[in-house]
């Protein structure tokens, strides 16, 4: 996996070889590995490399045979191998082992529709001489991130938004949408962003930039043809599907980890992997160094029965406060929880293993309806339905008990259905949508300066038509994809935080055909009662070693709002909580945040909504200050150093006969 970043000009006035190494040294983290620069008079492309196939070859920007294509990607296409099988025999010639070197091959043969013949995660950008046109792509589901602006007609693109800052052409401002999203959501929906004008790519979408437009298509949608009945052979079709994603996600010339957290998910895709590897499996968790969340023992026994060679580390509550700012530095959003924190440990100790690539269990949660939120709709359509006091008493408890025991702490009690009606499109979300309580703690003038916004609203005016066709749970299901999957978990806690010490992470339950079977199922397949995941349990019953199949692990529930209060906190936690600070900025109110900064100094715990509250409000200011307050001073990569120096201008000729550097 690499990082890529570029210019396209509206006039034909160049792209410097200079801002193109300001751009790609700002996600030089991405790959580590070495850097490649393409400078013409109209596009520019950078890319930073990180080594997975072709160790020695495949250096970026990358070409066909007449120069006419040029390629920079951040990408695993899974099935390159049998595409590149295809094109040769349709008459193309490889000049590279490299995975990329089908996508320029690719669409040259097929165009945009090559989008449907990939299997794999992956953002990338080709130039097209021919045609003069910029071709943007990101995969299905958004595993890997690709943000754009558009700037009096020149378009400024890259894996991060620092990336486009660091340009020195696109200066960064709040837009206050996006940041209400953030606190409301958990993150903006693409293609908002907290940075005004500057926008990310939706999953499953391609752009094409041609003399100054933009041009936006969705690919790929998501879709749930739910079936009135379970096929008769459908645990033989899961078996297929998964040891197929499973074993196309490790192909790659360096051994694949895996992450293990002891949780059903990541228990069969590292028992899976570790049965299709030709290397012994290495595995990853990370937990808290506090007894009452301490879940290394579970987690080591799973690792025994799944027969890995595992490494383990707990970190201290205080280590999340030291952490946050790096942290954010690469989600590049304020936060509502701290849980990145975590999973950016525990991509610093896979990499310290000198293992760079992993495999995990993210978005079987989603697929098979394995989430709270789920359960949560349910019981609360139970009581919309039975509104007796004792039945729904009754009904609560035994949730609470069921989550309790197999989840976490966290209470479905208290998520009364008087939230919201049934007939509301959003009815699954809205308890968690509105449980920040955010509007509590703005200032009336960014109130104001809102205008009357409603960003909840406007998901519910966006929802596309088929989603009404759908079933309850199903609807539940894109929601969660749309609003907290793409958005959250594989960027935040995902793509960023492996991305952030050089690892990439692949995840085998995001291969489209494992969420096209399981879309298709009925949900009570999937969700059983109050036993989610069902059909995948029964099918993991075959697979997995017994304690993997009988124990339940507690959800890693981050400290959040108390492990910035301690007496060993750095000093930056209050420096952004003054009524100062928070007055320059101008988005909290002194007053209302200074309750809850007392009541965590007092070590008091704080309600759900309010941890999260706590969390955005201090995220928020740091953020503000790393991103919008300070300027992004990066030294650019110099082009001596680069393995691939490419392009049709003075500069690069005169860069290439005085450093001659390695060219593809």
């Amino acid at each position: 996996m690499c990082g890529i970043a570029g210019i396209a000009r509206h006039n034909p006035s160049g792209v410097s070889l200079h801002t193109l190494g300001r751009m790609a040294a700002a996600i030089r983290h991405r790959g580590p590995d070495g850097y490649g620069f393409y400078a013409g008079r109209k596009v520019g492309l950078a890319h930073v490399r990180l080594s997975v196939v072709d160790m020695g070859g495949g250096g970026q920007p990358l070409t066909n045979e007449d120069g006419q294509i040029v390629l920079a990607s951040t990408c695993e296409v899974f099935n390159h191998p049998e595409l590149r099988h295809e094109l040769e025999q349709r008459g193309h010639v490889f000049r590279t082992r490299c995975h990329a070197e089908v996508l320029v091959h690719g669409y040259e043969e097929w165009g945009p529709s090559l989008l449907q013949r990939l299997d794999g995660q992956f953002a990338f950008a080709i130039y097209d001489r021919n045609r003069e046109t910029v071709f943007l792509a990101r995969d299905r589901f958004g595993v890997r991130p690709l943000f754009y602006a558009q700037r009096n007609g020149d378009l400024y693109f890259g894996s991060e938004i620092k990336a486009i800052v660091a340009s020195g052409e696109v200066e960064p401002s709040l837009d206050p949408r996006g940041l209400d999203e953030v606190l409301r959501f958990g993150a903006a929906r693409p293609p908002r962003t907290p940075f005004s004008g500057i926008a990310a790519l939706e999953p499953g979408t391609y752009g094409i930039w041609k003399d100054g437009a933009f041009w936006l298509r969705h690919y790929y949608e998501l879709d749930y043809p739910e079936a009135s009945e379970e096929p008769p052979d459908v645990i033989e079709q899961l078996d297929e599907l998964m040891l197929r994603s499973v074993g196309m996600r490790l192909r790659a010339d360096v051994p694949v980890g895996a992450y293990l957290s002891g949780g059903l998910d990541s228990s069969i895709t590292a028992s899976l992997a570790r049965s299709a590897s030709l290397h012994p499996l290495q595995s990853f968790s990370i937990t808290y160094a506090i007894p009452e969340l301490d879940e290394s023992l579970h987690q080591e026994e799973v690792a025994r029965a799944v027969g890995s060679v595992h490494t383990a580390s707990a970190i201290r509550m205080d280590t999340i406060a030291q952490t946050v700012p790096e942290v954010l530095w690469h989600t590049e959003t304020p936060l509502l929880r701290t849980a990145p924190a975590l999973m950016f440990h525990l991509a610093k100790l896979t990499r310290e293993s000198e293992v760079n690539v992993v495999v995990g269990g993210e978005g079987a949660d989603e697929i098979f309806l394995g989430n709270d939120v789920f359960k949560e709709m349910s019981v609360r359509r139970f009581c919309l339905r039975r509104p007796e006091s004792q039945g729904r008493r009754r009904l609560f408890d035994r949730i609470d008990t069921v989550v309790s025991r197999e989840q976490g702490p966290e209470s479905l009690a208290g998520v009364l259905p008087e939230v919201a009606q049934s007939n509301d499109p959003l009815f699954s979300h809205l308890p968690r949508f509105h449980s920040s309580r955010i509007d509590d703690f703005y200032t009336w003038e960014f109130k104001a300066g809102l205008g009357g916004i409603d960003v909840i609203g406007e998901l519910r005016a966006s929802l596309p038509t088929r989603f009404f066709g759908w079933s309850p749970l199903n609807q539940a299901a894109y929601l969660e994809m749309t609003t907290r999957l793409s958005p959250y978990l594989l960027s935040s806690c995902g793509d960023r935080m492996t991305m952030a010490h050089g690892v990439e992470g692949r995840y085998p339950f995001l291969d489209h055909r494992v969420f096209e079977f399981a879309a298709a199922l009925p949900t009570g397949s999937r969700l059983r009662g109050l036993r989610e995941k069902e059909v995948l349990r029964r099918w993991a019953s075959r697979i997995l070693p017994a304690p993997g199949k009988s124990e339940r692990k507690r959800v890693n529930r981050a400290p959040d709002a108390q492990s910035f209060f301690l007496p060993s906190s750095p000093s930056w936690v209050g420096d952004h909580l003054t009524t100062e600070a928070l007055r320059r900025v101008g988005i909290f109110s002194p007053a209302a945040v200074g309750g809850l900064m007392r009541r965590c100094q007092a070590g008091l715990s704080l309600a759900l909504g309010e941890n999260q509250a706590m969390v955005g409000v201090l995220s928020t200011q740091l953020w503000y200050y790393q991103f919008i307050e300070s300027a992004l001073l990066i030294p650019p990569l110099p082009a001596g150093g680069a393995s691939v120096l490419l392009g049709d201008t003075a500069q690069v000729q005169s860069a290439n006969a005085l450093y001659a550097p390695k060219a593809c």
